[in-house]
């Protein structure tokens, strides 16, 4: 090979790694400050509760892929309880648990470190939290945190106050903590396809829809209050809403057509757009909340599926469409102007869905990357750029971005059936939420 042409190719690759890793950092970060987080002591009651909370908090805080965890084996044999027990070494004294440089210094060598202590008050669980930055030289300016927390004298209880605990440390990082979001899914495990929540992490499984029909493709709203999806209760495609809050079904119109689905809400609350083949043809129509004031968006001779609104403007979708032959990935304005195909014609492109920047999507697609199956990829929109996230594990498909921008939650079938796991937005962390039956299509809501 020439020698020019081998390191202009060269040249080429490293640039698009550039690029490909210009994603993740934006979305993910790529320098981590180190966190120390030591477990905590009870008294009393709360002493039987401190295992839960501590993992929770531990939990949290690293999963949140905001911190590089300081490992255990390093910590010194003193650790703090209060803010009092922490002491200046005497001039020339070696450093120890109970003071800054005691965390600072190798070998723990932190930045943040989180202590406190739990006890009972009045039959609750009670916990003295504080997060230090211990690179500080005095203590006056250590203190980031020093709160009481309050919940039942429980397990749940005790798991609460660690999460919130958790989520006011991630709050001074401007990282959202996931606490308290959900995630909808279809599972057959109780005999039919239907729609299920969790919490964020997996726990509190639930039924959510009981029509014992084929009941699929969920959508929620950008407030969490409501939650959309297909359903065959009349032999035929059509699109039910319900009330997250009271799990009763909301009015919503469905055009006299032979498939109503796909629908996906606009950050304002008032609108909808759908896939509905009214015109023998899946196109996409715009909508009132409840059905009304329809509006077609696009139309022809080809399957227009999967519309997502861009949460942050409001103003341009991404959709799925096969008017150019195999299924891909394309933008319009909301009016449905401005067309343009975002992937490059290989494979075959699905389930998008928008980062809460409005900047960025996941999708999955079948790129040559791993004949056969899909895999999940992000796209800066603007420039087209994208990196590949999940390699030879199997089918993975429909990502959603979690609320706060760093999570995905997605569908595979890498440990035989299919099912739902989560990852951060650099591939990484990859945790398995459900087992039972076969679970798929999760969206993430608040």
């Amino acid at each position: 090979m020439n020698k020019k042409l081998f390191f202009f190719l060269g040249f080429c690759a490293l640039l698009a790694l550039a690029q490909q890793s210009n994603i993740v950092i934006k979305l993910v970060g790529q320098e981590k400050p180190t966190i120390a987080v030591p477990d905590l002591r009870g008294s009393g009651a709360s002493q039987a509760y401190m295992g839960a909370f501590n993992s929770t908090l531990y939990s949290d805080l690293e999963s949140s892929g905001y911190f590089t965890m300081a490992a255990k084996s390093m910590y010194p044999l003193q650790v703090p309880q209060r803010s009092q027990d922490f002491q200046s070494p005497a001039p020339g004294a070696p450093a120890t648990g109970l003071s800054l440089a005691g965390w600072a210094n190798p070998p723990v060598s932190t930045t943040y470190l989180t202590f406190g202590y739990a006890g009972e008050s009045n039959g609750q669980f009670v916990l003295y939290g504080w997060l230090y930055n211990v690179k500080q030289p005095d203590l006056q300016n250590a203190q980031m945190i020093g709160k009481i927390y309050l919940g039942p004298m429980s397990e749940v209880g005790a798991t609460k106050v660690a999460h919130e605990f958790a989520a006011d440390i991630l709050k001074l990082f401007g990282v959202e903590s996931l606490f308290g979001t959900r995630v909808f899914f279809v599972s057959n495990r109780s005999g039919a396809k239907e729609i299920w929540s969790m919490d964020w992490d997996g726990t509190n499984q639930k039924q959510v829809t009981s029509y014992k029909t084929i009941t699929t493709m969920p959508s929620v709203s950008s407030d969490g209050s409501r939650i959309a999806f297909t359903s065959y209760l009349n032999g035929l495609p059509q699109i039910v809403v319900h009330s997250t809050e009271t799990n009763r079904r909301l009015p919503f119109f469905n055009q006299q057509a032979s498939m109503n689905s796909n629908l996906t809400f606009a950050p304002d609350g008032k609108h909808v757009i759908y896939s509905s083949s009214i015109s023998q043809h899946p196109n996409l129509y715009g909508a009132d909340l409840n059905g009304g004031g329809i509006k077609r968006l696009t139309s022809g001779r080809f399957i227009d599926v999967e519309a997502k609104i861009n949460p942050k403007t409001g103003g341009d979708v991404v959709f799925i469409s096969g008017r150019g032959g195999p299924q891909q990935l394309y933008r319009m304005s909301i009016e449905g102007t401005d067309v343009e195909r975002l992937t490059s014609g290989e494979g075959q492109a699905s389930n998008p869905s928008w980062h809460p920047n409005g900047t960025h999507v996941a999708f999955s697609w079948t790129r040559g990357y791993d004949p056969g199956n899909f895999n999940i990829f992000i796209m800066d929109v603007a420039t087209k750029n994208y990196v590949q996230l999940t390699h030879g594990a199997g089918r993975n498909e429909n990502p959603w971005w979690g609320p706060d921008g760093r999570h995905i939650v997605f569908a595979s079938n890498r440990s035989g059936g299919m099912q739902i796991y989560t990852m951060l937005a650099d591939g990484t962390q990859v945790k398995q939420l459900t087992k039972a039956g076969r679970n798929e299509m999760p969206v993430w809501g608040k």
